[in-house]
């Protein structure tokens, strides 16, 4: 058997990341349905991370607060983990509303 099927038939480690996108979070959390509408309320001010304006690309982890401005309404959520992908009904375990 060649080295590179030998290598193919390893199984793939996956190491569960310790930050994530801002924009990717609010959408894999679906606190937000869309990346891009995510994309759009980072970019325009509406999404603070610890009290300060969070860019799309702003790195988040846990125990950090967002807080999330559409209208009239504000929201805060802290993260209590990170995942590449979540099912439905696993997407609420990934963070805790606070106010």
């Amino acid at each position: 058997m060649s080295r590179k099927a030998m290598e193919a038939k390893k199984p793939v480690e996956r190491v569960a990341p310790t930050s994530i996108r801002l924009d990717k979070f609010l959408k894999i959390s679906r606190i937000i349905k869309r990346r891009s509408v995510a994309n759009d309320a980072c970019s325009t001010g509406h999404v603070t991370v610890n009290g300060k304006e969070g860019k799309p690309g702003t790195d988040v982890k846990v125990g950090d607060v967002l807080g999330i401005r559409f209208g009239d309404k504000y929201s805060e959520y802290e993260i209590l983990s990170i995942a590449e992908h979540a099912a439905k009904q696993d997407a609420a375990d990934m963070y805790r509303a606070i106010g």
